[in-house]
């Protein structure tokens, strides 16, 4: 199948083109610059623009019939008046420039949309377990999951197959959460946040990206899909999971008021989080290569790891 994807020169987007290609997809990406492109594994096709706007690429990704969206500002950062609408532009104006795009397809074959969104659709529900039927939350990244999912959800009415993967907290070699977590550990000056009892639902980077293209392949997966590790942990115990694979103390909490003071909004999601489990990609047989956080962390870090043994 050939494929058309927003947000793919990120960190994410690089591994799956890999993944898109060993499978025997073609791909091609979407990118504000040259530069970003060329940084795109070998023989990945790209394609300028700027995913916000309609433009000229909205006629080149008419040809396609995979498309993947996982556009969007990252979430990490003080999330003032001016960061929340770039949070939302980001994520809904590209949405629905992708689905009209899709909308001038000449292909009779049904097109297919696997479409980002994040397990903060749930809002914060303390221990109790979520599946992809579990209600909605109220908070403002709760109502932005939602807005950015009904947007991906209209290219039904074009006839498309839509799958709307619910990403977990990513944990990467080169980016993410683990990215920004990792220089503070590495010091032995990290600590769990708040009363670490809130739960940290993670996914391997390279599980995400097969979960997405097991998402591309699989006719029967459509509506949200939860792309999180079978195993959730609490972030207490992420802290000394992490610290133990790097050999390092993790004596320093960040206390709440703190991380809410620093962070602003975006703090509370690090505070709270929620206990989200992957009932589809479980029932339709998807095997994850990294179910357990140590062994997630020993991957990932496997030059610290082999050194600190």
């Amino acid at each position: 199948m050939e494929v058309f994807i927003t947000g793919g020169s990120g960190f994410v987007g690089k591994t799956l083109c890999r993944i898109l290609q060993n499978a025997g997809h073609g791909a091609t990406v979407l990118s504000r610059s040259a530069g970003a492109a060329q940084s795109l594994p070998k023989g990945i096709g790209h394609t300028l623009g700027d995913p916000t706007q309609p433009g000229p690429w909205q006629k080149e990704a008419a040809r396609y019939q995979g498309f993947i969206n996982l556009a969007g500002a990252s979430i990490f950062g003080r999330w003032d008046d001016d960061y929340k609408e770039l949070l939302r532009s980001s994520r809904i104006n590209t949405t629905r420039n992708l689905v009209e795009a899709m909308a001038g397809r000449e292909s009779e074959a049904p097109p297919v949309l696997i479409s980002a969104s994040a397990v903060g659709y749930y809002g914060f529900c303390g221990d109790e377990e979520l599946s992809e039927s579990s209600p909605p939350g109220g908070d403002f990244l709760a109502r932005l999951c939602q807005d950015w999912e009904a947007e991906a959800l209209k290219a039904r009415d074009l006839g498309a197959r839509v799958a709307v993967t619910r990403f977990g907290i990513v944990l990467g070699s080169e980016g993410g959460a683990l990215g920004q977590m990792l220089p503070v550990f590495k010091k032995g000056l990290g600590g769990k946040l708040g009363s670490g009892r809130q739960w940290f639902s993670w996914i391997h980077q390279m599980d995400l990206v097969r979960a997405i293209l097991f998402c591309l392949e699989d006719k029967n997966l459509s509506g949200p899909v939860n792309c999180t590790a079978p195993q959730p942990v609490t972030n207490r115990e992420l802290t000394k999971a992490l610290a133990k694979t790097l050999g390092k103390p993790a004596i320093l909490p960040a206390p709440g008021l703190a991380v809410k003071l620093m962070l602003g909004e975006f703090g509370s999601v690090l505070l709270e989080g929620q206990r989200v489990l992957p009932g589809k990609l479980t029932e339709a047989g998807f095997d994850f290569h990294f179910p357990d956080l140590r062994a997630a962390l020993e991957d990932l870090l496997g030059d610290a790891a082999a050194h600190r043994k």
